[in-house]
């Protein structure tokens, strides 16, 4: 299989957190910008997505969605970018890496848009309220620099956005432990290199 890959993506979307992942795997990626309510939704993205979201990666003849799938997809087919887990990892970074795409996205856009649940609603949700997401995630980080300690992988691509996206955004408190966790993933040149492109590319109008 071809170590090229199709990109499909928007500045201003989930797509940052694809990029991000691309460059520290180093994988080379051939982009593929789409609109929304445009190209995202044409006939020939849909039968690459049939959600008509972004972002998306062809791989081959294999299509990988949603970002934290890519983020485990792009460290497993990469190996030696070593984003994968290592013995004695991999628990935790399977853990919170679906526990940043459940629990965690889902109490940060239900809050952000002003939707709490009652206590009798709690019971059904998988993330309980938006309190106990952020107190967990606190602790986490109150005891290790990354998501499997002390080594950076994968899973931290994606937790790790979505704190630095809810830092950005003010949809995650601004806690001491947050800033220094997001601050240690800002230093990445990958991080770097990812977040000037696209931000040239919303810059020149194309977001």
């Amino acid at each position: 299989m071809t170590n090229t890959l199709k990109f499909y993506t928007n500045p201003m979307s989930r797509g940052q957190i694809a990029r991000w992942a691309l460059h520290e795997a180093g994988a080379g990626y051939e982009q593929v910008l789409l609109e929304y309510g445009g190209s995202m939704k044409d006939a020939d993205f849909l039968a690459i997505n049939p959600m008509g979201k972004v972002p998306a990666i062809m791989h081959g003849d294999k299509v990988v969605t949603e970002a934290a799938a890519i983020c485990a997809y792009l460290a497993e087919v990469f190996p030696e970018a070593g984003l994968a887990p290592r013995a004695g990892e991999h628990a935790d970074y399977y853990r919170w890496m679906f526990f940043a795409a459940g629990p965690v996205e889902a109490a940060v856009v239900n809050n952000n848009m002003q939707w709490i649940p009652s206590e009798e609603q709690q019971r059904m949700l998988g993330y309980g309220d938006y309190e106990r997401v952020v107190n967990v995630l606190e602790e986490l980080f109150s005891g290790r620099d990354f998501v499997c300690g002390d080594r950076f992988t994968a899973a931290d691509i994606y937790v790790g956005s979505q704190i630095d996206w809810g830092l950005q955004f003010e949809t995650m408190p601004k806690l001491d432990v947050f800033e220094a966790y997001a601050n240690r993933l800002r230093d990445r040149a990958a991080y770097q290199k990812a977040k000037e492109i696209d931000a040239k590319l919303i810059a020149d109008g194309q977001g």
